[in-house]
């Protein structure tokens, strides 16, 4: 696709232009010197003018001091003609097959940023980065994938401080490593308690047993010496005696008595024991919440780093018009440096590659100031826009061989101009 160009312009009586030719190179760098107040801004003025429209008409076109009104002619490269004349400065647009246009027509090729690159130069870095992301056709999704990571990040943040509360929360809490592992149930002593009770009682009830037996076999001993007329009974009943005493003795051989002296100190400590189990329990709760979030967190920045791979992904995929630029974080970046860091000469580069990635058909822009950059580094830019094929008409205040014309009065010097105040020469406007 042809890319529109600016083959050839003739200005005259607009704002400080009293008449001046000018056939800019197709590709590259054109400079406009001269000192200050000589012309040089309104000649860029006039062809922002002749192709954008009204919008960009001078509040004072027409030259103070003259009576004919400013006439503009401009020829592009694919042969439109575009005139501005007369009276009103009526707008004409000539196609090569002699068709006659408007301004609808030069809309189509003349991207408004090319004729007017102040209003994207001074734009935040922020609206230049919207702007860039838009041409490429990846805002929308990147501005959703930014609102993605701002949420993961704001509730990874939440959770960051709540994790750290709990962690805090759960090394202030008291622990007790001697405490059981689950609260003490009194009912549950106390049943112990009485198991025991009841063994030791019935242990007791057989050593009384033994014990009665015992006196019996003494008591019927002192019988039978006493009374040996009942011999033969008391000795049945001393065999009988005796014969039970052995069966309560082997049942006593082996009895030990338990201590109740650990539960009785349980019973009486159970309130205290209780305090420690809930107070380790609330620790090992909080341990685990802390632990929990501590999760969360690396979750979402798990989530956070892929969002942000997603990002560049997307951008290292888009078409963009430069190489080395980019956006990050909402900011516009070239050769990793945000636009206030950039030299004078990537900002234009930046500027010019977007402007024309806005209107592929624009093959032109139009550049105001450039004495802001040193020889070296208009050298670079103007070998940068011929290597991208474009074309850049600019102004510069100097007279330095750098410039391509030199405007002095209103007029391009070294260029043959009529003397308004010479009689003998006739000059009608719009005529060179």
């Amino acid at each position: 696709m042809e890319t529109m160009k600016i083959n050839k312009l003739e200005i005259e009586n607009v704002k400080r232009v009293k008449a001046v030719k000018l056939e800019p190179t197709a590709n590259g760098l054109t400079i406009i010197g001269g000192n200050n107040n000589q012309g040089k801004t309104s000649v860029l003025d006039s062809i922002a003018w002749a192709l954008g429209g009204d919008r960009y008409r001078p509040s004072e076109a027409q030259r103070h001091e003259s009576v004919i009104p400013p006439t503009l002619h401009i020829v592009m490269n694919n042969g439109l003609i575009v005139e501005r004349k007369g009276k009103n400065s009526d707008l004409k647009v000539t196609d090569p097959a002699g068709k006659r246009g408007g301004q609808q027509l030069l809309n189509e090729f003349v991207e408004q940023l090319a004729i007017d690159l102040p209003k994207f130069m001074e734009s935040s870095s922020q609206e230049k980065a919207r702007t860039l992301l838009q041409i490429i056709g990846i805002g929308n999704r990147l501005a959703e994938m930014e609102q993605q990571e701002k949420e993961l990040y704001n509730r990874r943040l939440a959770i960051g401080q709540i994790a750290d509360q709990k962690a805090k929360f759960a090394k202030e809490q008291t622990y007790y490593p001697e405490a059981p592992k689950e609260p003490v149930s009194p009912t549950e002593l106390i049943r112990r308690q009485q198991d025991i009770l009841a063994k030791n009682g019935e242990n007791q009830r057989k050593r009384d047993n033994a014990d009665r037996f015992r006196q019996s076999v003494a008591f019927l001993s002192q019988e039978v010496e006493a009374m040996r007329e009942q011999l033969s009974k008391k000795e049945k009943e001393l065999e009988e005696a005796k014969t039970s005493l052995n069966i309560a003795t082997m049942d006593t051989a082996n009895l030990q008595d338990q201590s109740t002296a650990e539960l009785e100190e349980s019973i009486a400590n159970i309130e205290e024991i209780n305090r420690k189990v809930r107070a380790n329990l609330d620790k090992e709760k909080a341990e685990e919440d802390a632990q929990a979030y501590k999760n969360q967190y690396s979750e979402l920045t798990t989530e956070i780093n892929q969002v942000r791979k997603n990002k560049i992904d997307l951008l290292q995929s888009a078409e963009l018009p430069l190489p080395g630029l980019s956006v990050e974080d909402g900011d516009l970046i070239y050769n990793g440096q945000k636009w206030d860091n950039m030299s004078g000469s990537d900002r234009l580069k930046v500027a010019t590659a977007i402007v024309r990635k806005l209107n592929p058909k624009c093959g032109f822009v139009l550049l105001d100031k450039l004495e802001q950059m040193d020889l070296q580094t208009l050298r670079e830019f103007g070998a940068w826009l011929e290597k991208e094929g474009l074309q850049a008409i600019a102004t510069r205040v100097s007279t330095g061989e750098e410039c391509s014309i030199i405007i002095s009065d209103g007029y391009v010097v070294g260029q043959e101009h009529p003397v308004m105040e010479d009689k003998k020469t006739e000059w009608k406007a719009g005529e060179f």
